[in-house]
């Protein structure tokens, strides 16, 4: 490749994973600059072991981890909640998580002095597009660099003979080369027998946080969520932090095979992608949040906050978090979050959850006027007129048109 432009230091959004392993030797041959590698902590765990070894081995100079699991729950993932985002059924687990991690790369470049920042993206995928709005929202003369546009590495074999090359380890075989997200939210699979919406998911093969339904106990898991004001604060009566509350969710809901999710989404970027996600807690926690709003929403603000949710999605899912609208979403979503306070019981069995009963202090629902026996305070006798009344355009119609030419 030639190329004439080049860099002292670039700072490189690094997971460690295919992409950004080889991209450390590959930006040092081609630019001849300094790499600074960024791994944003969003509770991917495990992947962070031994990562820092791995990048100074590679070639980077330093590498900054970053703890962003309590911002990431709080500024990013409960507006998402309220809002009751979602995309095409998808909880948006990699699409909320790039804003933050974008924000902090920006930060540490500004920090470190760098002439670009780097991230390893397909041409063909939505993070690209999350990295680089992220980036122009806080630095829009920053240089970007996307090897995945410029190099002649055409595929992910491609990528696994160049690491070989250069000596790198991989945690991965070309027989399990799926590519994957994950943090405290969410477990993304794609590629390999996933490409094909024909073959059914290996779910034995690819599953990390949970189990397969039929592999879930033949015994029911009860479980109370408390929330206040929309975010939930407590599981079965003991207050919990977001980041811990969490973490217990995934392991209940994966234990029973709950949040499994087999999908052919529209990309942004124009085409369909299929995907498998395994989001046990946040599956739980949208089904719990949902049950909640049924009792503590009005149907007018409910039917219109749905509307919004789906803009919300949209805005998360395409990249604009950083955006005034998304702002002004959040003041919408937070008024009607001020009742959303009360406890849901919920069975979760073989990848079902089951509602098993809700309370709030807020509560719209009057037990004496909806039930079918007696009450003082309807008069069914009232709906003939409100009958009358909501009909009378199709009876006008239907008798006016009797005289119409056909």
């Amino acid at each position: 490749m030639n190329q004439k432009k080049q860099y002292k230091k670039v700072v490189l959004a690094y997971s460690g994973g295919l992409d950004t392993s080889i991209i450390i030797p590959w930006l040092k041959e081609n630019f001849g600059c300094e790499v600074i590698a960024v791994s944003g902590n969003v509770g991917q765990a495990d992947e962070l072991d031994g990562l820092e070894e791995k990048a100074l081995k590679t070639g980077a100079s330093k590498l900054y981890i970053e703890d962003l699991t309590s911002e990431f729950v709080t500024d990013y993932i409960w507006p998402t909640l309220k809002a009751g985002a979602k995309y095409e059924g998808y909880l948006l687990g990699t699409s909320f998580a790039r804003p933050i991690i974008a924000k902090r790369i920006v930060e540490i470049a500004q920090k470190e002095g760098a002439d670009a920042i780097c991230h390893g993206c397909t041409g063909k995928g939505n993070d690209q597009v999350r990295f680089e709005l992220a980036i122009k929202a806080f630095a829009p003369e920053m240089e970007i660099i996307a090897p995945w546009r410029i190099w002649d590495i055409k595929s992910r074999d491609e990528e696994i003979d160049y690491a070989q090359a250069h000596d790198i380890l991989l945690k991965i075989s070309r027989e399990t080369n799926y590519s994957k997200d994950k943090n405290l939210w969410h477990l993304s699979h794609e590629g390999l027998d996933l490409e094909s919406p024909a073959n059914e998911p290996q779910y034995d093969k690819i599953l990390e946080l949970g189990v397969s339904p039929e592999k879930a106990p033949d015994s029911p898991t009860y479980l109370t969520l408390h929330f206040e004001k929309g975010i939930p604060t407590a599981l079965d009566g003991e207050e919990m932090d977001g980041v811990s509350l969490i973490e217990k969710l995934n392991q209940l809901g994966g234990a029973n095979g709950v949040g499994l999710l087999d999908l052919v989404e529209n990309r942004l970027v124009g085409m369909k992608s299929r995907g498998v996600y395994e989001t046990p807690g946040g599956t739980i926690l949208y089904h719990a949040h949902e049950v909640l709003e049924s009792i503590c929403l009005d149907k007018e603000t409910a039917h219109f906050k749905a509307i919004a949710a789906q803009k919300y999605a949209d805005l998360v899912y395409n990249g604009q978090w950083f955006t005034p609208l998304r702002e002004a979403l959040d003041a919408f979503v937070d008024e009607t979050q001020k009742t959303v306070t009360g406890d849901v019981k919920l069975k979760l069995y073989k990848g079902n959850i089951i509602n098993a009963g809700v309370t709030s202090p807020y509560s719209l629902y009057d037990e004496a006027t909806a039930s079918f026996g007696e009450d003082d305070g309807y008069n069914q006798a009232d709906s003939a007129g409100f009958i009358n009344l909501y009909g009378l355009p199709i009876k006008e119609r239907a008798k006016l048109s009797k005289n119409w030419k056909k």
